[in-house]
């Protein structure tokens, strides 16, 4: 019998906007991250202009999180993750994850996100399953960097594979239904058996 699973991202599909930044901005009580990147022109002002979003999101992990204590983190990211729960869900693309998980299905949020609130927003949403950005720690201080690749695009697909290898056998034992709204979801939609682009106003692309 072949297993479904349900792939979300969130920024912009279960949510209404980007959540990577406003978390940043929480940590560091800072309206700005900029201000910080800019202490580095050398490596920001390359990095804009080649678009390089992986290396602009570990650049602001760096400056947003690097000496903090993971504790602390995991404190913020819970509590943030309470807010967007109560403020910022997109309550089209909740309800078909909670038709997916009334099937039986099981729902996997695979997201570029932090997993730092990833993980108790998933809770609050009776997801089990997240597949998200993982902050490197050391004796229980976050370095900056990012343990990993930033999971987007291609590593979307890598993670969600090496993840139904060890949950369900691998990736032809299931049928999988991918739900998202960006470029950096194109890869993760490319492979799914079913693909759900999703427009800003909740429209399928």
């Amino acid at each position: 019998m072949t297993a479904h699973v349900a792939a979300f991202d969130v920024d912009g599909t279960i949510t209404t906007r980007d959540c990577v930044v406003p978390f940043m901005r929480r940590v560091t009580g800072a309206r700005r991250i900029v201000p910080k990147l800019l202490l580095r022109p050398d490596t920001l002002v390359p990095t804009v202009l080649r678009r390089d979003r992986d290396r602009l999101k570990a650049l602001g992990a760096a400056a947003a999180f690097g000496g903090h204590r993971y504790d602390e983190l995991l404190a913020a990211g819970s509590d943030f993750a309470r807010h967007v729960h109560d403020t910022w869900l997109r309550s089209d693309t909740v309800a078909t994850l909670r038709e997916h998980i009334r099937r039986g299905d099981d729902v996997v949020l695979v997201s570029a996100s932090f997993e730092v609130y990833l993980r108790p927003l998933a809770e609050l949403l009776d997801v089990r399953h997240v597949l998200g950005a993982r902050l490197e720690v050391r004796e229980g201080i976050a370095t900056g960097a990012l343990e990993g690749a930033n999971c987007r695009g291609a590593e979307k697909v890598r993670r969600l594979h090496e993840w139904l290898a060890g949950e369900h056998g691998g990736r032809s034992n299931v049928h999988v239904d991918a739900y998202g709204d960006s470029a950096g979801d194109r890869e993760l939609l490319a492979d799914a058996d079913e693909a759900h682009w999703l427009t800003p106003n909740g429209a399928a692309a």
